[in-house]
């Protein structure tokens, strides 16, 4: 399929995606081919989301990482299994849940004479192209709360002055992104840092705490129903 960044169309996922009628294993097909931004040319692969169809929660990270591009599969690395235990113990099963990124390539700089690729958060123009894939995966999953891990996330959602340290923690009016009638079951959007925070703290203990306690407000709203 012709189209995106390469033939100076722009940065846009949209000529890449299926017809409406695809589910979300026909829009990971497509993603898989996904030229609409220069990212897909050192990733090993797309990133798309996974787990619960039906999920009521859906959890929006930033990129894949590392282990992600690898493993083609979204929080399967360190960030994943923070996330896991901390979803688990606020009370939210983790297999109930979607979980994907607001970017499906991971965007890394290496290091003169180094093997390691460093994570460098993506640009607005990017989450901006691949945008249409999330917007997509929203309207098929149709999860009751949608919860925004760290700031790019957040941005994603919100806009460029979302904080989270100015917004975490509550439950916010969905935003809208669309306009579609898909999003109206929406009850809202919490967001909270991303499980990489965690790792990266010096008092793992007390952030991982303050992760837990946001997450419990997701399991509040899905047990209210």
């Amino acid at each position: 399929m012709s189209g995106g960044a390469e033939d100076g169309r722009g940065y846009d996922a949209t000529p890449f995606l299926p017809g409406r009628r695809a589910g979300l294993a026909g829009l990971r097909r497509a993603a898989a081919e996904c030229h609409g931004c220069p990212l897909y040319e050192d990733a090993t692969q797309t990133v798309f989301g996974a787990g619960d169809p039906d999920a009521r929660v859906l959890l929006l990270g930033e990129q894949p990482g590392d282990q992600e591009d690898r493993q083609g599969k979204p929080f399967v690395g360190p960030a994943g299994h923070v996330l896991d235990r901390a979803l688990a113990d606020a009370g939210v099963d983790p297999g109930h849940a979607y979980v994907t990124n607001a970017v499906k390539h991971f965007k890394f700089t290496v290091q003169p004479g180094r093997k390691r690729r460093i994570h460098k958060s993506p640009a607005l123009r990017e989450m901006t192209a691949c945008r249409p894939w999330l917007l997509a995966e929203l309207r098929l999953v149709a999860p009751e709360v949608v919860v925004a891990l760290g700031a790019t996330a957040g941005k994603a959602l919100l806009g460029s002055g979302f904080r989270v340290t100015e917004q975490r923690g509550a439950l916010l009016p969905w935003p809208g992104l669309d306009g579609e009638a898909a999003e109206d079951g929406i009850a809202g959007l919490l967001a909270t840092i991303h499980p990489s925070a965690v790792l990266r703290a010096d008092d793992r203990d007390a952030v991982y705490d303050g992760l837990v306690a946001d997450l419990r407000v997701v399991a509040d709203v899905l047990r209210r129903g």
